[in-house]
């Protein structure tokens, strides 16, 4: 608070350090509003360059773009992207379903269960796992996992073909939308499991004492009085988990067959990714096979925006979100 100080002419007066603090808040005001907007053009440069490069290719389809599976401009034939956006959007789902259970019993181990030297120990290694790239966790798991699911596939199809999801025919296992679900879930944990850890920690420690003292047990205190304080806070990492896993390429350019099947049979090699075909066309494509391909990227350019609109509203509409930010 400025210090209430008189001039000559008997009016208030502002101290020093009121001073250059009311100095130094005009630029600091003006670099954060530079930064919002900046970051708005970006996002705006992008989009705009994407429909551009998309557009000869849209014109150039003879066919839906969206649910044919080929399409053939000019002699060449090009993939439409149902089926890629399908299996973008379930590989994620998959993989945000596995990772998120296990990320947040390892952030509430480290941050309420562990002792302090392990606690310290395990959340330096999960944020070196979040920065292992993703080139390696590809090759991981076309060596290590792609095998290992063989077995564990065929018992799942076997007894539980019933189900949509374990269904199928043929060949099981090897390269699947599994095996590359479980990759991405891997990659995804780290990032799930540092955020949450961070918001754990930050739970009201008074409301914490207070669960124990009227005889709650840990979980019970925990269940109560840190996951709904860190409830937004998940769901926020869950979403940035989420969009790491729609816009992994590598990894999954190593696992998934590259067909164009739309399917719900996770135990069949059918299995491909908007990232993950633009990574394998792109340096072959002509001219008219590059602007779909970018076309697919506009496409998943946009299923990112909606979904990251959709976890804002979620959260939005917490009100502990709300008081914790405040």
């Amino acid at each position: 608070m400025a210090t209430n100080l008189k001039t000559r002419d008997g009016g208030p007066a502002m101290s020093r350090s009121a001073s250059r603090r009311s100095h130094g808040e005009g630029p600091f005001r003006f670099l954060s509003t530079a930064a919002g907007v900046l970051l708005l053009a970006i996002m705006a440069a992008i989009a705009v360059f994407l429909i551009s490069e998309a557009i000869p290719a849209l014109q150039a389809n003879k066919a839906s773009f969206f649910t044919e599976l080929t399409w053939d401009p000019n002699g060449q034939k090009v993939f439409g992207i149902g089926a890629l956006a399908f299996g973008t959007v379930l590989s994620s789902t998959l993989a945000l379903v596995i990772a998120t259970p296990i990320a947040v019993g390892v952030a509430l181990f480290i941050s309420h269960y562990a002792p302090r030297r392990l606690a310290s120990g395990l959340g330096y290694l999960v944020d070196l796992l979040a920065a292992v790239p993703s080139v390696v966790y590809g090759l991981w798991g076309l060596a290590f996992l792609v095998p290992l699911i063989r077995e564990p596939s065929q018992w799942l199809n076997e007894t539980f073909g019933w189900f949509p999801l374990f269904a199928g025919e043929g060949a099981i296992g090897g390269k699947t939308m599994l095996a590359g679900s479980i990759v991405l879930a891997i990659m995804i944990l780290p990032i799930i499991a540092a955020i949450s850890r961070e918001v754990f920690l930050q739970a009201p420690k008074m409301n914490e004492e207070a669960a124990l003292a009227l005889g709650a047990t840990r979980w019970e205190m925990i269940r109560m009085a840190v996951l709904p304080f860190g409830r937004p806070g998940v769901i926020s990492a869950a979403m940035l988990g989420l969009g790491r896993a729609m816009g992994e390429t590598i990894a999954v350019a190593l696992i998934f067959p590259a067909t164009f099947d739309i399917t719900f049979e996770i135990l069949t090699p059918h299995a491909n990714s908007i990232a993950a075909n633009i990574a394998n066309g792109f340096g072959e494509a002509t001219q008219i096979g590059r602007g779909a391909l970018i076309a697919s990227g506009l496409v998943l350019f946009i299923i990112t925006l909606l979904v990251n609109m959709g976890a804002r509203l979620i959260i939005n509409r917490r009100k502990e979100y709300s008081r914790a930010g405040a």
